[in-house]
């Protein structure tokens, strides 16, 4: 899933030319072999009529004799057996076990899809199955919940209940996972969203209201849950891998702990929310609504209702739908409006930015990534790659494959509910992974990459035209003038606004309000992981990951203040010019809104995403700003 927009969305006609559709025909099965109909019993013949050895004639033996006969015979076996292979038949370890040779099905590798629901059901009456019969029942409403600032304590989320770890990771490599081990929270962006640890940012506040404050406004930026992975991929890639394998299936075998690929199929779809996903939103807009419903009031006061944004994608789409499901309930209609922008070339859209940036689509610009992955994953995987390789006899099992098998842990696992291909990876491999996909995002979409901030700035403009409650005073970004300049599907005094997006997104919006506190390790070395990394994509952009705004006013301070909290964890806002060094993270609105005023106008869209300019591959020009080189 590696790749700039497998990252989320790929760019058009970008897809590698080595994947496979996966719609090939299966190979048929091996037909029978000569040597197989020789290996047949021979047909039982009938005994003579005339046979003098019939059952009542034939001599009988005692019961000493055959026992003696039952005793020579195992004696007989023993002795060829140690004739044969010596000593080692005997020895029952599970080593010798593993060394049976199972050949791959035909179908290993093959991709398996379970349609529903079906396109005609027989047994599909809509006529009589009406959603609404009436007689509801009493339908008093109460107050409005408001727990981030009613609760003595604010709700942790832990991340996903329902999935399943694996017992033991890398088997008799490393034994039991440590009791502190989250292997969850290994997958970088694939992980599922969690609350991060107090602090974890380097501010020693939570997210609950401040002491001598009120929360007034909250703006919530949140990507789309757990999904399938893409088609395509610049390093590594599911698809491919497994069509590699099906394409060659009758020539290797698994054994050890590769045994099970021998039957292994490719389950997952391309894209789409999995259940899993689909509940993440569901909870995501469950847990808002408890949080901050009391912002409701507000919209009550003025009759009107609010506008959330998602854009056009099937995920992005439905992510923001089951958010809204948890945050309202069903149904629906009449208690808000979900503005639906359009992510492809030529449509500007804030929540999509790279579709009309064109150095966002240049692999040698905006994939800068790849290069840092590939050269770590030699590091890291090579123990992995040595005592996996073996395991596969017929087929050259090469690193990237084996980069691929932890991937395919996590998409299985967010898709399937588990996955066995988690097992085959020790603790520090996993931490290798998890650092693998901090290089990639680090060097694609955030303070690494020549093309984050220009892509993030459009939101950025956005926020400030809300806090301000004035119009974008010039398009010149990714910004939609149409929906923009409009009261109506850009309203500009809501208390409450949800957007929907992509983790690059989000990452190239951390860049672009230049909350630098997380680019204090950069630039990422890949020879190895620095010890206390401020930047970890696991906690900045897993799925589901939730970026809260909060605008507050106390009477310890004075004016509007606005602090940044992404997974529950509040982060330090001293990287922007005029935010002081606050214990709790807050940083007056004023001075918040001319820092970004000031990056707004230092930042040039013509020539970061138009302009002719370019950066060489590795690291031999860096950035920590993310800004190309002027």
């Amino acid at each position: 899933m590696l790749g700039k927009q497998d990252v989320e969305s790929a760019p058009e006609g970008s897809y590698n030319e080595g994947y496979e559709h996966p719609d090939h025909e299966r190979e048929a099965l091996l037909p029978t072999t000569s040597a197989d109909l020789d290996d047949k019993p021979p047909s039982p013949t009938k005994s003579s009529p005339t046979s003098p050895t019939g059952f009542c004639t034939r001599k009988r033996f005692g019961a000493a004799q055959l026992s003696l006969a039952f005793v020579a015979g195992i004696l007989a076996c023993l002795l060829g057996q140690v004739a044969v292979c010596g000593t080692n038949c005997f020895n029952r370890n599970i080593s010798q076990a593993t060394d049976v040779h199972v050949d791959a099905s035909p179908d290993a590798g093959s991709t398996q899809v379970h349609n529903f629901p079906p396109a005609h059901p027989t047994n599909a009456f809509p006529s009589l199955f009406p959603s609404n019969v009436g007689y509801p029942g009493g339908t008093p409403t109460g107050a409005e919940a408001a727990v981030i600032a009613t609760a003595p304590s604010y709700p942790i989320h832990s991340g996903a209940a329902q999935l399943v770890s694996p017992e033991s990771l890398g088997k008799k490599h490393s034994g039991k996972k440590g009791k502190s081990f989250d292997l969850f929270k290994k997958w970088g962006n694939l992980s599922p969203w969690y609350s991060v640890e107090r602090g974890a940012f380097g501010v020693n506040s939570g997210p609950e209201t401040p002491e001598t404050c009120r929360i007034t406004g909250l703006h919530f930026l949140h990507r789309h849950g757990a999904r399938y992975p893409t088609a395509w991929a610049s390093y590594g890639g599911p698809a491919n891998f497994s069509g590699r394998l099906h394409n060659v299936a009758s020539e290797w075998s698994g054994k050890g702990e590769l045994e099970f690929m021998n039957d292994w199929t490719y389950k997952l779809g391309e894209e789409l929310l999995t259940p899993f996903g689909r509940q993440q939103l569901y909870d995501l807009g469950i847990s808002l609504r408890l949080k901050y419903g009391f912002l409701l009031e507000n919209f009550t006061a003025t009759n009107t209702i609010p506008v959330f944004r998602t854009e056009s994608q099937d995920r992005m789409l439905h992510s923001a739908l089951n958010f809204a499901v948890g945050f309202f309930g069903l149904p629906l209609e009449n208690k808000y409006q979900q503005s639906i922008t359009i992510e492809a070339p030529g449509f500007n859209n804030t929540l999509s930015p790279y579709k009309t940036c064109p150095n966002a689509n240049i692999k040698s610009k905006s994939d800068r990534g790849n290069w840092y992955v590939r050269h770590w994953a030699d590091i890291y995987l090579k123990d992995a790659w040595q005592r996996l390789r073996p395991q596969l006899k017929g087929y050259d099992l090469s690193v990237e494959d084996v980069y691929v098998m932890q991937q395919m842990c996590a998409y299985e696992t967010v898709a399937l509910g588990y996955s066995t291909f988690c097992e085959l990876f020790t603790e520090e491999e996993w931490e290798g992974f998890n650092y693998s996909l901090d290089l990639f995002f680090w060097y694609g979409s955030a303070f690494g990459s020549p093309v984050a901030r220009i892509q993030g700035i459009g939101y950025v403009q956005e926020m400030v035209a809300r806090l301000t409650h004035t119009p974008i005073e010039t398009h010149n970004s990714s910004t939609n003038a149409t929906l923009n300049d409009s009261p109506i599907t850009f309203p500009l005094n809501q208390s409450l606004y949800v957007d929907a997006t992509h983790e690059v997104v989000v990452l190239n919006i951390i860049t672009a309000l230049n909350l630098s506190n997380f680019a204090a390790n950069g630039p990422l070395p890949y020879t190895h992981i620095p010890k206390d990394r401020t930047f970890r994509v696991s906690e900045l952009a897993p799925f589901a990951t939730n970026v809260q705004f909060q605008l507050l006013e106390c009477t310890s301070l004075s004016g509007p203040q606005i602090r940044v909290i992404i997974n529950d964890g509040v982060a330090p806002l001293t990287g922007i010019r005029g935010c002081p060094e606050q214990k709790d993270g807050m940083c007056p609105v004023d001075s918040f809104v001319a820092a970004q005023k000031e990056i707004i106008g230092k930042t040039d869209w013509l020539y970061d995403c138009h302009g002719n300019w370019t950066v060489p591959e590795g690291d031999a020009w860096t950035t920590v700003t993310g800004d190309p080189p002027k």
